[in-house]
């Protein structure tokens, strides 16, 4: 499981500063987490967390990895507006089944279980949840999402419940919003059944020409983000074989 930070994010001007930059509406708080991410004004994916409420401050659960690029990007808009942003010392607990007290269900699908934010580490290593993203086709920062280069809506973003397109204008909204109502995907993310395994990054090849990437693989299945006009019939990532699921 990939390790993550929790952000603590305090000041009169919080909400406002947050549901102004990212691609889902922060009022969803009032249930529990919501999904979003923050884009480039092109609409490329930049980061993708978790903001739910702590009091009067909001926490933001974020890819460790990502935290301190993310941490820069949101200084720099901050300009004035009443802010702070510092790590929470908090650590994520993940869980399947019942939703336990403190936790909050995960927005993206039942699959993922619940989170909870607590003071101390608590491992579980019993669920492989590298086989629950790819049964599911859910992406994770720096494995299907890239920096800088993915799109959320061929990334299934609007599947995982991470863009409200009623909310107003946000960093990247144009483009996105261009992308939702003007054009038809003819690429994105698929889950794929492989026969062997490739490393991550692979491309696929089909009648000879490349028609997508092959990422995360569990369970005799795997990520692809594919050109849907080529990706048909038995194609190929280094030794292993793989067809649409």
């Amino acid at each position: 499981m990939s390790k993550r930070v929790v952000l603590r994010l305090s000041g009169a001007d919080t909400h406002k500063f947050l549901n102004d930059l990212v691609t889902n509406d922060l009022a969803g708080m009032v249930g529990g987490l919501v999904y979003a991410a923050l884009l480039t004004p092109q609409g490329k994916y930049l980061f993708d967390f978790f903001l739910t409420h702590d009091k009067d401050d909001v926490l933001l659960d974020v890819a460790a990895s990502r935290a301190p690029a993310l941490t820069q990007r949101l200084s720099m808009y901050k300009l004035r507006a009443d802010v702070t942003i510092a790590d929470s010392g908090l650590h994520v607990h993940r869980g399947l089944g019942d939703v336990p007290a403190g936790g909050h269900a995960d927005p993206r699908h039942d699959a993922l279980g619940w989170r909870m934010y607590v003071d101390t580490p608590q491992t579980d290593d019993t669920v492989d949840w590298d086989a629950i993203r790819v049964e599911h086709c859910i992406p994770e920062a720096e494995a299907e999402l890239i920096a800088d280069g993915s799109y959320i809506l061929e990334s299934g973003f609007e599947r995982l419940n991470g863009v409200d397109f009623r909310k107003g204008c946000y960093v990247g909204q144009e483009v996105t919003a261009r992308m939702k109502h003007k054009t038809e995907l003819r690429k994105g993310l698929a889950t794929v059944v492989v026969d062997g395994t490739a490393p991550l990054g692979t491309d696929i090849l089909a009648d000879g020409k490349v028609a997508g990437t092959l990422y995360t693989q569990a369970a005799g299945k795997g990520i692809a983000y594919l050109r849907f006009d080529r990706a048909k019939g038995k194609m190929t990532a280094g030794d292993a074989t793989v067809t649409l699921a």
